[in-house]
C-alpha cells in the first residue's frame, strides 16, 4: 500500500469520527474543512494509482460527505434552468 492510499482511508477514519461527534451547525464548518483537506488527497491518489483509482477514492468520499454534493447538485439544476428560462 502507497501512501496516498493511507492518506485517503486515515482521512475516511476521521470523517467517520468527526461524524459521530455532536455539532451546533449539522457539521457544515467540519465538511468544509474535510473538502480542503480530502481534495489535494484526491489528486495525490489519482497522481500515484491512476484514474480509476481515483474514481474510486473521489465516490467514496462522497459518499461520506454526501449533503453538500446534494446541495451542489440542487444548486446547479437551479441556476442551469435559470439559464434556460433567460435564454427564451
Amino acid at each position: 500500500m502507497n501512501w496516498s492510499i493511507a492518506l485517503a482511508g486515515l482521512w475516511g477514519i476521521v470523517a467517520n469520527v468527526l461524524a459521530m461527534l455532536p455539532s451546533k451547525d449539522n457539521h457544515w464548518t467540519r465538511a468544509y474543512i474535510l473538502i480542503a483537506v480530502g481534495v489535494p488527497i484526491l489528486g495525490y491518489v489519482t497522481y500515484e494509482n491512476g484514474p480509476w483509482i481515483g474514481l474510486i477514492v473521489l465516490a467514496a468520499g462522497m459518499s461520506i460527505l454526501r449533503w453538500p454534493v446534494i446541495y451542489l447538485t440542487r444548486w446547479t439544476k437551479a441556476k442551469m434552468q435559470g439559464m434556460k428560462a433567460a435564454n427564451k
